[in-house]
């Protein structure tokens, strides 16, 4: 059974859709929505870790996520969870990872397929020359996500500095 909840984030409506244990998409909404909703506790921890990272209190989902895609995908979308916060990944450095230089456009494919944005971080990938390229959530929000994220993560080096 699937299930569904929406959250109200700082950059628009996210639909969150699981099961009973897992996250299975996250998907930002411009449009109007079905309030017929049936959500679970899955879903709920979700939203509450997903409140924690717009709140800046969380760098680090922890989250059953269910991926439905190729064997080539999935390695993509690993190398996305690898991305730390408040850091980017060029689709070439991405591409080097996983052995093959010249599977550019597959890694960029691989990574607009991701169904599971910000928390298969998929924001965190940009132009070798470090251009914004490509967002399904538009480039606005991959844009305010890095922002966001660059904030916190310096907020944390300032604090480790000031110690």
């Amino acid at each position: 059974m699937t299930f569904k909840t929406f959250y109200n984030s700082p950059i628009g409506l996210i639909e969150l859709s699981g099961t009973e244990n897992s996250i299975t998409s996250l998907y930002f909404k411009d449009e109007d929505f079905n309030t017929d909703i049936k959500s679970n506790a899955n879903l709920d921890r979700c939203a509450e870790q997903i409140d924690e990272y717009f709140n800046g209190k969380r760098k680090i989902f922890e989250l059953n996520l269910q991926s439905d895609g190729s064997v080539f995908q999935k390695k993509v979308w690993d190398e996305l969870l690898k991305i730390p916060f408040g850091k980017t990944r060029s689709y070439m450095e991405i591409t080097k990872l996983l052995g093959d230089p010249k599977a550019i456009r597959a890694v960029a494919n691989a990574n607009g397929q991701n169904k599971i944005s910000i928390i298969i971080p998929c924001h965190r990938v940009i132009g070798s020359d470090g251009s914004l390229t490509g967002y399904g959530g538009e480039l606005w929000r991959k844009k305010w996500l890095l922002d966001h994220e660059q904030k916190f993560s310096n907020t944390e080096k300032q604090l480790e500095l000031t110690l």
